[in-house]
């Protein structure tokens, strides 16, 4: 079982236009709404193809109901914690060549209550299932909160991932090595931040990852864009860089939940899981909204070992 922890979801709207001025009055030519979230994508990805996996998230206001709906007529296992507050909703505006411009609200405040009553939820995975916790956070949920989260998760014999960013990836990296988590997967520039270096190689990127591999962290995913990806991992005697060819990149907006949920329905990791992985996020970006369809096994990609001249593009 994968449980996925969505401390902050969305009802998203993508609106496709032929090209965004700013400033002036754009007309849609197709619009959907979806429901997302990091931990919601990659729940419905890992759905689409068979897997057992379960989210948990928020439920509130007319928006949060109309989530966990859509999410349970999908056919997915939904735990949701009800709040006071609303849900949010976000627009996605894509153009015609794929560029794509996200507009995000806050969301809802969260009580201490609240708060701990999703972490609690996040607990109820079975002792050795796999639990991640993805995206932002909500108003009254601190980084340090979910870092203590995931030691938590951790104490309770659980495989933890996280992929977020700044301050919540950083607190979540605070940890000492028996609370840290299994998994995180930011991307280049996520991981330049939380380590304050620059990364213009693939090289670049592997020596920041062995970094987190020295504090504790076992594996770390890094989705490079145009660029593929990396996978360094405390169990691989080298680092992994893979890509796959794209044949048109219509809405890039969830290609790297696309991307996780491909490496967490392979559960052994390694080569394998990257490859999943890679076919995963290549077939988001061909798809016009934030859900994926069922990646073709038979897709090309490309897995071997990092070359530390490779540039970032």
């Amino acid at each position: 079982m994968i449980v996925t922890v969505t401390p902050n979801p969305s009802l998203d709207r993508t609106l496709h236009l032929p090209r965004l001025e700013p400033g002036a009055v754009n007309r849609a030519t197709t619009t959907m709404t979806e429901p997302s979230g990091k931990g919601v994508n990659v729940a419905l990805a890992l759905h689409g193809v068979g897997a057992e996996v379960c989210a948990v998230l928020p439920v509130g206001g007319g928006t949060g109901r109309e989530i966990r709906s859509a999410l349970q007529q999908l056919g997915l296992d939904v735990v949701g914690v009800p709040i006071a507050g609303d849900v949010r909703s976000n627009v996605s505006l894509v153009e015609a060549d794929g560029r794509s411009t996200k507009v995000n609200e806050p969301g809802p405040a969260l009580s201490g209550d609240e708060v701990d009553a999703l972490c609690s939820a996040a607990l109820t995975a079975r002792a050795g299932d796999r639990v991640l916790w993805a995206g932002s956070l909500p108003a009254g949920f601190t980084p340090s909160r979910l870092a203590r989260a995931v030691a938590e998760a951790r104490g309770a014999g659980r495989w933890v991932a996280v992929d977020a960013s700044g301050p919540v990836l950083a607190a979540a990296l605070d940890n000492d090595a028996n609370g840290l988590p299994h998994l995180v997967k930011p991307n280049a520039d996520e991981l330049a931040e939380v380590l304050g270096v620059e990364l213009r190689t693939v090289g670049d990127v592997e020596a920041a990852a062995r970094m987190l591999l020295g504090r504790g962290v076992r594996t770390v995913l890094v989705s490079l864009g145009g660029a593929g990806a990396l996978l360094v991992d405390a169990d691989l005697p080298e680092a992994l860089h893979g890509a796959a060819p794209v044949r048109r990149v219509v809405n890039t907006v969830g290609a790297g939940d696309a991307f996780l949920a491909g490496y967490l329905a392979v559960p052994g990791g390694g080569r394998e899981a990257l490859a999943s992985a890679l076919r995963f996020g290549a077939t988001a970006v061909e798809h016009d909204g934030t859900l994926l369809g069922v990646p073709d096994p038979r897709r090309s990609v490309q897995v071997e070992p990092a070359r530390a001249d490779t540039p970032l593009t």
